[in-house]
């Protein structure tokens, strides 16, 4: 059984600690899903005119658009098929901040060459990562982001670095207390850090069964 992760990854994929591996195993073969929740110590923004930016992306659930320490967090990986017939895991994320909850969607194909995971951000895919998924030498997952694009209608063009933000994902498992730790960070090579958060949670493996409305988006992109 091999999961779109499994497939990009190849026999790198051994190297992950064990219960990174089956978090990254989800997929149609296994007909698992995984369910994570736990506390984000920390969300934080960079400087103050990424705000806005921010609040912009909110309204279609990409990134977080405010701060918090604490936050009651919760990830849902389930595996389905979309509309094009592709494999794809949903990253939904809901982060309960003070003002009220706030989900943060993406949703992940394997890229036509298995070269790179096409990561879908929002709820209507209007924003399209590469991410490049590699072992570090302790067992935790590295994620790096590469190229990104906007899609709307005919408009498909390359995000400029001026704007674009480059993604870090690490994601490790702490077997003292048996929880995933996550560290996300966001920066722009010319202005610095944009955003970030990290904390930990347990994780639950379910049926994936039919996949809930709620964690499709609105729209899908063929685009790769």
């Amino acid at each position: 059984m091999t999961s779109i992760f499994h497939a990009h990854m190849g026999a790198d994929f051994g190297r992950l600690h064990p219960e990174i591996r089956r978090r990254f195993s989800v997929g149609l073969d296994s007909g698992e899903a995984c369910v994570g929740r736990g506390t984000m110590d920390r969300i934080r923004h960079g400087a103050p005119f990424v705000k806005p930016f921010l609040r912009l992306g909110g309204t279609r659930n990409i990134l977080v658009p405010r701060e918090g320490r604490d936050v009651p967090f919760t990830i849902e990986n389930f595996p389905y098929a979309d509309s094009f017939g592709r494999e794809t895991v949903t990253f939904v994320r809901t982060f309960q901040l003070p003002g009220g909850p706030h989900r943060f969607d993406a949703t992940m194909v394997l890229g036509p060459e298995r070269d790179r995971v096409l990561d879908y951000l929002g709820t209507h895919q209007h924003l399209a990562s590469d991410l490049h998924l590699s072992a570090e030498p302790d067992g935790s997952l590295l994620i790096r982001s590469g190229q990104h694009r906007f899609r709307e209608g005919p408009v498909d063009v390359r995000v400029p670095s001026l704007i674009g933000g480059d993604a870090e994902v690490r994601e490790s498992f702490d077997e003292s207390t048996g929880r995933f730790r996550i560290r996300v960070r966001v920066t722009n090579r010319h202005f610095g850090f944009l955003f970030g958060y990290e904390g930990s949670f347990t994780a639950e493996y379910v049926d994936a069964g039919r996949l809930r409305d709620d964690l499709r988006p609105v729209r899908e992109e063929a685009r790769a």
